[in-house]
């Protein structure tokens, strides 16, 4: 990269006029969401050493991403996209203004950035609300929250309506009016942070155009969420209203590789829809790293407890725009666009100070594949002195060129320089001063040191617990219930609330992703009858929130309880379940999850109840919850390491064969072994799935195995015929030790095979079927259809003559062949046998593959022999079929006769 004065000789790829006496819209400022989702949750127990780093980071100005706006999520008690944020009103009238951790970002915020403008939106709301989300009961809502905005001495510049459910014109003019009425009238609304068809309707209707002073579009660029963002759209109609327009949520990318996408959803967003404020989602990826979305936003914070986190690189594309213009400043509409005209060149944008002195261009290449000049002359009373020439390699992360301050340029006569860029670059040309690179570095990872455990009484009453993440409802810390002294934890959201994404039990993690063999404990009181769990291994998590992996103890007040695993696609299975002692409502109990290598082990007060031996998921962190919303506690919670223990008991699985032909039986062997060292098991009962075999798939029930001993259950199965595969079959056993339930899983995995394929010139009634089916008694061979049991047929008779070799049937049948694309030649003499006289109707029919071949027309008992043939060439299945020719199968003795395929040696 270099810059210098325009000589004679130079060949500018691109001329750029900055003109001081032109304009454009008016710069808004640049901005990140906070919510959408708890991504700023684990921010907030970071140490204050870090934890003023990483703010520094996003607010400070010249230090990092120096940001202008900060979208503020009006928490719900429900998910919206990796996290419940809490609401300040969880039940009609009970207003807790401290709820979350919202109004203290934005505190942080302002202390850093007092010019910072911050924008309230709600993703979901309490479900106390009547009417829906657009009804009265919710704009009282918001205007509760700015209450409390106001008691933490923070005036909101700009409030929204539901994020990305359209809109309701009356609710907003009726919105307006209230906020007016409140207090609230320099606050302006934007809507309605979906899409550009707000645009549409505030065209036709005055009153919900005057009520809106902001158009907001989500991901109107190229790809939408997380797209690329080469080019950016908006609508004529919404350009023609004369309001700002803002790309009021867009990013969704890792906070490095995202980088290029996001200078472009800036600069081209304006060049091309003339967006004046853009917001990344989100501001900070600050979640546990199980969840969706962990390394997306400017930053990632997920280790609290070490302190560690790390800048993006999309913190550094941010400050190529932040550090450089002001909100008030002024586009220069002829000072912006594409290189050569291009956007595969790259873009680049200009403003101008409300003075009219100060001017920064902000030139990206990120779509460029080659080295370009860019050519500036400066005039129409914008300063002519010294540019500042900062630039980031932004293509290729790395620190040694994130935002660095390359040169100064003095510019030639006329206001004229250049500047060379190379593909990939951030480039930030500008006469103003007081940029930085902050240099702040964190320190290293380590997981959360065990054992670890929290009472609950250090915190006030209203606040979230240190490293508890609520994914469902509200989990505050409040005054203990049913006669205990203290805090404990408590679910908030007494009904389910309006969602913005699909429901699921109300719970909330804790506790490090990579925890391994761990004995979780906590102390619970259901407040009225219900199921309370809790959750063991929890690992990764897909949206919607209820694709929780991991494992789950849940018991109700009846005393009925589950041990369950569920997977990251939300399938649950059930490890095994029972009922002790029930535990009643108003009343504490001490319930226990425990992992040990793979047993996994539930208890109730001190007594095991459950075990289960599975080896699915290895590490995660806890969790509790509840299946309803109620208003359960939860009290000294604890973690710590368990040591490796013997096995009580074992669970084998045995196949008499590592492959089996598709449709031939193999036999499985499942065997439960019981130490000397443990207890007898008692009523044990096994069970194996085997999908797509034939089998006799009822429980195999056993009295009692005594110790040093084992029993074996047999399982004869007949393999699948549609095709070949890998198949896991999967024994299960259940039983009691000493009063504890147990449950043991072990999976093998089975092949099911081609047959070899048929070589050389064969009788047809010599090769083995993979299936066949038959519409009286079974598929002869080499003698006509009997009875009903094999071999009781007479010699393959049609007309008069007998035919030594073939299949007998009765339709409607299907013998199937495996040919393995080895043969060419099909051919047969087929008819009704003469056993059947004069009666019957039928059809012939050769299929390869599932495609007919050959087939003949109805014939009839009596009828002279036909033949049949077919080319077979590639074919892998073959079927031979009679069918009944629509008038049922009575004497439909269809005879194949001397049936021939010809095949490759």
């Amino acid at each position: 990269m270099s810059a210098g004065t325009t000589q004679a000789s130079a060949a500018p790829d691109t001329s750029i006029t900055v003109d001081g006496s032109q304009g454009g819209r008016t710069f808004d400022g640049i901005g990140a969401i906070s919510g959408g989702g708890g991504n700023s949750r684990l921010l907030t127990d970071y140490p204050a050493a870090q934890q003023k780093q990483i703010l520094d980071y996003m607010f400070k100005p010249g230090y990092g991403a120096n940001l202008q706006l900060l979208k503020l999520e009006i928490g719900g008690d429900a998910n919206s996209t990796d996290g419940s944020e809490p609401s300040i009103e969880h039940s009609r009238s009970t207003v807790n203004c401290d709820a979350g951790y919202e109004f203290w970002l934005a505190e942080q915020a302002r202390a850093r950035n007092p010019e910072i403008g911050l924008y309230g939106l709600a993703w979901a709301a309490p479900g106390w609300i009547k009417d829906g989300f657009w009804s009265t009961d919710t704009i009282n809502y918001l205007i509760s929250w700015l209450g409390c905005a106001k008691q933490h001495g923070l005036d909101i510049s700009y409030l929204g309506g539901w994020n990305e459910r359209g809109h309701d014109a009356d609710w907003f003019v009726q919105l307006r009016a209230a906020l007016d009425k409140a207090g609230y009238g320099k606050i302006k609304l934007v809507a309605d942070d979906s899409g550009w068809g707000v645009a549409d309707d505030m065209a036709k209707d005055p009153a919900f155009d005057d009520a809106v002073s902001i158009i907001g579009t989500h991901y109107s660029c190229e790809g939408g969420d997380g797209g690329n963002a080469h080019t950016c759209q908006s609508t004529a109609t919404a350009r023609d209203n004369g309001k700002p327009l803002w790309d009021s949520e867009n990013g969704s990318q890792d906070m490095d590789t995202g980088a290029p996408a996001l200078i472009r959803a800036i600069t081209r967003g304006y060049t091309d829809a003339k967006m004046t404020s853009f917001f990344n989602w989100p501001l900070i990826a600050s979640v546990y790293s199980n969840l969706p979305y962990n390394t997306v936003g400017l930053a990632t914070a997920n280790s609290p407890w070490s302190g560690n986190y790390s800048i993006g690189e999309n913190t550094w594309a941010t400050a190529h725009v932040t550090q450089f213009a002001q909100p008030g400043w002024q586009f220069i509409d002829k000072a912006s666009g594409y290189l050569g005209g291009s956007e595969s060149n790259g873009s680049y944008i200009t403003m101008k100070s409300p003075q009219g002195h100060d001017y920064s261009t902000v030139v990206e290449t990120t779509t460029a594949t080659k080295k370009q000049t860019v050519n500036f002359a400066v005039k129409g009373g914008l300063s002519t002195g010294p540019v500042h020439v900062w630039a980031t390699n932004v293509n290729n992360p790395s620190h040694s060129t994130d935002f660095v301050h390359t040169q100064d340029i003095t510019p030639g006569a006329g206001g004229t320089y250049s500047l060379s860029a190379e593909p990939g670059w951030i480039y930030t040309v500008t006469t103003t001063s007081g940029q930085g690179k902050g240099t702040a570095t964190a320190p290293s990872a380590h997981p959360l040191a065990l054992p670890y455990a929290d009472d609950f009484d250090r915190y006030p009453a209203g606040t979230e617990a240190k490293y508890v993440s609520d994914m469902q409802g509200s989990f505050e810390v409040q005054k203990c219930a049913a006669g205990r002294r203290g805090s404990c934890l408590q679910q908030m959201a007494p009904v389910k609330p309006i969602e913005w994404q699909d429901d699921s039990d109300a719970f909330t993690l804790v506790g490090d992703p990579t925890w391994t063999d761990y004995s979780m404990q906590s102390d619970v009181e259901l407040a009225k009858p219900g199921t309370v769990e809790l959750i063991g291994r929890a690992g990764t998590q897909n949206r919607p929130q209820s694709h929780q992996q991991g494992y789950y103890f849940q018991i109700s007040d009846t005393g009925a309880w589950t041990l369950l695993k569920s997977d990251a696609d939300g399938h649950r299975t059930v490890l095994t379940r029972s009922t002790t002692t029930a535990l009643g409502t108003g009343k504490w109990h001490r319930l226990g999850l425990s992992f040990s290598g793979s047993t996994i082990t539930a208890s109730v007060d001190g007594k095991d109840i459950g075990v289960a031996v599975d080896s699915t998921y290895t590490t995660g962190q806890g969790g509790l919850g509840l299946t309803s919303y109620d208003t359960d506690q939860f009290d000294n919670l604890s973690f710590r390491t368990t040591r490796a223990s013997s096995p009580s008991a074992s669970l084998a699985v045995d196949t008499s064969a590592p492959e089996v032909e598709r449709g031939k039986s193999v036999t499985v062997t499942t065997t439960v072994s019981v130490p000397k060292h443990a207890k007898a098991a008692e009523g044990v009962n096994l069970t194996l799935a085997a999908p797509g075999f034939t089998f006799d798939t009822q429980p195999q029930v056993f009295g009692e195995v005594k110790p040093g001993q084992s029993l074996s259950a047999h399982w004869t199965l007949t393999a699948p015929t549609d095709k070949e595969s890998e198949v896991t079959l999967t024994a299960t056993a259940t039983f009691a030790q000493k009063g504890v339930a147990q449950w043991l899983r072990r999976d093998t995995r089975l092949s099911v095979t081609n047959p070899p394929p048929p070589t050389g010139v064969n009788d047809v009634s010599d090769l083995d079927f993979v299936s066949a089916t038959n519409g009286w008694g079974p598929v002869e061979r080499n003698q006509s259809v009997g009875g009903t049991n094999a071999g009781d047929g007479a010699p393959l008779t049609i007309g008069e003559t007998v035919y030594p070799k073939g299949l007998g049937t009765n339709s409607v049948s299907d013998a199937a062949i495996y040919l393995g694309g080895n043969c060419s030649k099909f051919s047969a003499t087929v008819g009704n046998d003469a056993d059947a006289g004069e009666s019957g109707t039928m059809t012939f029919s050769v299929l390869g593959d599932g495609k007919t071949l050959a087939t003949t027309e109805t014939v009839k008992g009596g009828d002279p022999a036909q033949q049949i043939s077919a080319d077979v060439t590639g074919v892998q299945m073959l079927d031979l079929v009679v069918g009944d020719a629509g008038d049922g199968n009575a004497y439909d003795h269809g005879d194949w006769a001397m049936p021939e395929l010809t095949c490759s040696s």
